[in-house]
């Protein structure tokens, strides 16, 4: 295997005098799990990799597509859709990029083992690849996909030098972390922290930064302490309560942009046996009480949205009742956020045959998205009004995500925008009706299955006109919150601080990493 890391000797001559003045300190709040680029469809995981791996195709701040590794992309015909590739572009090894990277790359994401969250989800619609000639090729599908050149914003092509099955251990060490990107792997430590340095021959022209120095600090209070110190450059994931503090301190700006991401709660609905639900005196029940739309619909009704976004987000979220926010397509204008209704809901559970409530185990994550454990908590006190009484589970966000990956949890907090700026990709990982065959559903932690919902999406999936794919993306919408097959909480603001010497592009997909940032002249 070629080496992926710099030498000792490569690495000083990188950061030889002056280097202190251009290295970027950054910490992140949401923990990255792995350096594989293909082993979790996880937002921390995809944007500190990419600082390493590129992709064919690639996403403004605004989530408009602009060119990666691939130059221009066609549609030749209806099931055909040609890639031409970018000339003299080199693998940190210097082996020239050509198309047998990316046939390379699609052979490897069926084959990684135990991914939370797969990436099939990218590769599944292409049925053959076809090398045209070194630069050129082709991708063939089984019916018309519009959305092709979007997908290829999630998958990070990989180098054909690697071995086909190269495991997951192999790019956490750095010995398989050989990309295209602008930087080179140093070191990577698990869930902690990355040093990456600059890659002088870099297709896209050399980054301002040195060094960047790519950390995890979990910890809201700890993070903002380190900026404040000066221990760090930038932070992500600013709690919006210390929002209006930060902006007022001398030498500390903030940075922002309203977000795809969509807070929400999946809820099972599949099990009677779900664990972690229990009669409201602890009793085994002989079936799950979520199973009831009903009960689902009391669950979603109970929540007082504008309340979390107005004392929780302090003002930095707007409720949200479906996947996408207003005036992203596919919104659609009759599902409109659910209407608090505690009365109601508890008229529901009593209709439902549960006028005392029941137990359920509500998880979550507590640092990665923001504020996730007060929504957690404002959400158990909320129901606890109308008889639900909820065991609290915040977690660090790994252990939470392997656990939901095992569906251990009845009802878990999550988080998911959209991989192609339409709906289709939250519908088809966390909606559709999960198939390793056709690699839907991959994080349907809800376990939710609707033949009505998966042929309207079926349809979308290969309708050409924008129009005519948008009206079926927002009928497949209603099928699935009538059914509440998700509980959807809030669209969250992005929201970075920095040192006065940095300015940061902020973007809407909530990714943040180096090539975002520029430094300020003195």
């Amino acid at each position: 295997m070629r080496k992926a890391l710099l030498t000792a000797a490569s690495i000083l001559g990188l950061l030889a005098t002056g280097a202190e003045a251009q290295t970027l300190r950054i910490a992140v709040g949401g923990a990255f799990t792995s350096m594989d680029p293909h082993y979790h469809t996880l937002t921390p995981n995809n944007a500190m990799n990419k600082h390493v791996f590129d992709r064919l195709v690639d996403t403004d701040e605004n989530f408009r597509l602009r060119p990666g590794l691939a130059e221009s992309w066609t549609a030749v015909n209806e099931t055909t859709w040609e890639f031409k590739l970018r000339q003299g572009v080199t693998w940190h090894d210097g082996t020239p990029f050509t198309a047998e990277d990316v046939v390379a790359t699609f052979a490897r994401v069926p084959q990684v083992r135990n991914s939370p969250g797969s990436f099939v989800i990218y590769t599944r619609s292409v049925q053959r690849l076809e090398v045209v000639d070194d630069h050129t090729i082709r991708m063939h599908t089984a019916a018309p996909y519009p959305t092709l050149p979007n997908l290829m914003t999630g998958l990070a092509i990989i180098s054909r030098g690697l071995p086909a099955a190269v495991d997951t251990a192999e790019f956490n060490s750095g010995r398989a972390a050989i990309g295209t990107g602008p930087y080179r792997l140093v070191s990577y430590s698990p869930g902690s922290q990355a040093i990456f340095a600059r890659n002088p021959a870099f297709w896209g022209g050399a980054q301002p930064w040195e060094r960047v120095d790519y950390r995890v600090i979990a910890n809201d209070g700890s993070r903002i302490a380190a900026l404040r110190a000066g221990d760090v450059d930038v932070i992500d994931a600013v709690p919006t309560r210390d929002v209006d503090a930060l902006k007022t301190t001398q030498g500390l700006v903030i940075a922002s942009q309203p977000a795809l991401r969509n807070i929400f709660l999946n809820v099972d609905q599949s099990r009677d046996d779900a664990p972690g639900v229990t009669g409201p005196n602890g009793e085994k029940l002989a079936h799950s009480p979520l199973r009831d739309n009903r009960v689902r619909e009391a669950l979603s009704i109970a929540i007082n949205r504008p309340a979390i976004v107005r004392q929780v987000m302090s003002g930095y979220a707007t409720p949200s009742g479906q996947f996408l926010a207003a005036g992203v397509m596919g919104h659609d204008p009759q599902t409109t956020v659910p209407v608090f209704d505690a009365a109601r809901a508890q008229a529901l559970l009593a209709e439902a045959g549960y006028p005392q409530g029941f137990r359920v185990v509500l998880a979550g994550p507590n640092n990665r998205y923001v504020n996730d454990e007060q929504i957690l908590q404002a959400v158990a006190q909320m129901w606890s009004r109308i008889g639900v009484r909820v065991d609290l589970q915040a977690m660090p966000s790994n252990v939470y995500f392997s656990r939901s990956a095992r569906n251990e949890f009845p009802i878990g907090l999550s988080g998911w925008g959209t991989g192609t700026g339409e709906p289709d990709h939250p519908m088809v990982a966390l909606i559709a009706t999960q198939s390793a065959a056709t690699g839907r559903g991959t994080s349907n932690r809800s376990l939710y299955s609707s033949a009505a919902f998966d042929a309207l999406l079926d349809k979308a999936l290969v309708t050409i006109d924008p129009p005519a794919r948008e009206e079926l993306y927002r009928q497949a919408t209603r099928v699935a919150m009538a059914d509440h097959a998700i509980i959807p909480l809030h669209h969250q603001v992005n929201i970075w601080a920095s040192r006065n010497t940095v300015r940061i592009i902020a973007r809407n997909d909530e990714e943040t990493y180096a090539m975002s940032m520029f430094p300020v002249a003195k």
